[in-house]
């Protein structure tokens, strides 16, 4: 907007003045306003940290919340009174712009890094010019504060609030090396009972009010919860990862414990409502849970587990892992989505487990519900006949074996459950499918797209063989291709007779 004033969304650091950077205290001294946020009843803690530098004359503005954490009797609920309210800062702010004023909104630690500037900035930045100047962050002072080592080399340092699900932090905590957990106040308790079940209380530190006069840090385990306050957090360095215990023959040849069972789990396609009981009270006694990441973080974490996820194409090296720890005596799941003996984990165990060195580890597979009994599920009985269950992945098998057997299922007149039908890598496999299939079936017969069955984003699509569109499929999608017999009801319900027609 020409001749209307520039926006500056200024940090300041953790709390020490000393801590300002030379451009920030520039453009503050410099600024005709300065706008800061404060809580009710309080006083801004952004404008303690600059107001030495405010030139004589500037116009504050002071943004006071309408609501914190407590209740409100907006409409909306709490969501709705603050964008509400930020809709009226937003106003304000574009009236000083408008006349041609620059404005300096304050921002403790760093403007986008949590912080309420950012609210102003999607209001405001695409109508006036606008620069963000970055901020020492808190988690920096609270890092230094404690003079431990956050992160090094190749470790992850992994950045949590602590609003999360206590589950899901736990998660997390157990399956980074270094992290910071913001957000405290009264989430604390449930933070500790996190840090505890991920195995990470010992060794991380609580900082309370970092760089400030009043800062002060202690081992969390030493915290009084009723004591902490907004402006705290927690430091959990990476060098209090918990060592992974060792693996392999020659690391479990001289453990004195007998071998132990190696478990084989489904954990059903999408919610934790389709998990059996069996499958709950299992995972609740191993001390490892193995598999494709997806599926492992799927797994609660608690107090005694150790997670081990990785890629989805060493299906045999992680069932060497959960036979190497079961025996050392260690209680091993090794887990699947669905069913993992269809097209899942437990073939890949038993082909480890030929390995004579395994000869005394007891395997044993506990069912999962399945993608393919889920989807035919929704969609009404489609495999209520015979039916077959094939997966178009050509990683395992050659793809001359998959049309063969394709050719094979047409002409038995089989409904067919496929799996794996497409990937970014595996373009083609649908189209070709379709082709071969028509040699033998009519155009018309009926076909199921089941996508993310169970979860938020599913989706069902009843259609035929002529008219599926192979481009429209990926591997979140089960395809069911019906019989001759299979047919629609009038409410778009496919199924199968029992009997031939």
């Amino acid at each position: 907007m020409t001749g209307a004033g520039r926006l500056w969304g200024v940090g300041l650091g953790p709390g020490d003045p000393e801590l300002v950077t030379l451009k920030a205290a520039r453009l503050i001294g410099a600024a005709d306003v300065i706008a800061y946020h404060q809580g009710v009843g309080k006083q801004s803690n952004a404008r303690r940290i600059a107001v030495g530098l405010f030139p004589e004359g500037v116009v504050e503005e002071v943004l006071q919340y309408p609501v914190t954490t407590g209740t409100t009797d907006h409409p909306g609920g709490y969501a709705g009174a603050m964008a509400a309210f930020y809709e009226e800062c937003a106003a304000r702010l574009s009236a000083h712009l408008e006349a041609g004023r620059d404005v300096v909104i304050l921002a403790e630690g760093d403007p986008l890094f949590y912080g309420s500037y950012m609210y102003m900035h999607d209001r405001l930045a695409d109508r006036f010019e606008t620069e963000v100047v970055p901020g020492v962050p808190a988690f920096a002072a609270a890092t230094a504060a404690v003079a431990s080592p956050l992160v090094r080399l190749t470790d992850v340092l992994t950045i949590l609030p602590g609003t999360l699900p206590e589950p899901e932090l736990a998660r997390r905590l157990a399956d980074t090396d270094g992290a910071i957990i913001m957000k405290l106040g009264r989430t604390f308790p449930a933070v500790v009972s996190a840090l505890r079940q991920a195995g990470r209380l010992d060794g991380a530190l609580y900082v309370e009010r970092a760089s400030m006069p009043e800062e002060r840090w202690l081992p969390v385990a030493d915290v009084d919860p009723s004591s902490v306050p907004y402006f705290s957090l927690i430091v959990v360095p990476g060098d209090t990862k918990p060592a992974a215990r060792p693996a392999g023959p020659a690391a479990t040849a001289t453990a004195a414990r007998p071998a132990a069972e190696v478990l084989v789990i489904g954990l059903g396609p999408g919610p934790d409502r389709w998990i059996t009981p069996e499958v709950t009270e299992a995972l609740a006694d191993v001390q490892h849970v193995i598999g494709y990441a997806p599926y492992v973080d799927r797994v609660p974490q608690r107090v005694g587990l150790t997670r081990h996820a990785s890629g989805n194409t060493v299906e045999v090296d992680r069932a060497r892992l959960a036979l190497d720890l079961a025996l050392g005596g260690e209680r091993v799941a090794v887990v699947s989505g669905g069913d993992a003996g269809i097209f899942g984990m437990a073939s890949a165990v038993f082909e480890a487990a030929e390995d004579a060195a395994y000869a005394d580890v007891p395997v044993r597979v506990l069912p999962g519900l399945s993608a393919v009994q889920v989807v035919a599920a929704r969609a009404g009985a489609p495999i209520g006949g015979d039916f077959a269950v094939m997966s178009l992945s050509d990683r395992l098998k050659p793809w001359s074996l998959i049309e063969q057997r394709l050719r094979a299922v047409a002409g038995a007149d089989l409904v067919l459950a496929v799996y794996n039908p497409r990937s970014r890598s595996r373009t083609t496999q649908v189209a070709d499918m379709r082709s071969v299939l028509l040699e033998q079936r009519a155009p018309g017969t009926v076909v199921v797209v089941g996508r993310d069955v169970g979860r938020a984003e599913e989706s069902l699509t009843v259609t035929t063989l002529g008219e599926l569109d192979p481009e429209s499929i990926d591997m979140k999608c089960l395809l069911i291709i019906g019989a001759s017999g299979t047919r629609v009801t009038p409410t778009g319900q496919a199924w199968t007779p029992r009997f031939a027609d």
